[in-house]
């Protein structure tokens, strides 16, 4: 149980995260963000930002085995990263139609995925 609320605490944040790092570029489209300056930008982004780290945070101390979790620190960074993945995947072809994912993007996302098998992996 502990695994599925870090994981979905991780969802969650991750979608703040992505809103916070790249939503800004689409910011312009809008009537009310055609004005907006760089600080002003930086401020909203700030602002969704700590509502990743609302999410971020707990889903780490749930999750942290010295914490009753069921994943070490390795695991919840390698969770987070494949977490992220996926989260920028979904924003960028609903957010940024005319940036396409090539062959290489696809390979690239494989072996993050790989590196997820291999670091859960019992040797």
């Amino acid at each position: 149980m502990r695994g599925w609320k870090t994981i979905v605490l991780l969802l969650v944040s991750n979608v703040f995260m992505t809103f916070a790092w790249y939503g800004h570029l689409k910011i312009k489209q809008f009537e009310w963000g055609r004005n907006m300056g760089l600080f002003t930008v930086i401020l909203l982004s700030w602002g969704m930002a700590f509502f990743e780290y609302v999410f971020q945070v707990p889903a780490n101390r749930v999750g942290f085995e010295e914490n009753g979790g069921p994943f070490n620190l390795v695991q919840l960074k390698t969770i987070q990263e494949a977490i992220t993945l996926a989260i920028f995947t979904i924003f960028s072809l609903v957010f940024f139609k005319d940036q396409k994912l090539a062959w290489n993007h696809f390979l690239g996302f494989g072996l993050i995925v790989a590196a997820v098998f291999v670091i859960f992996k019992k040797w």
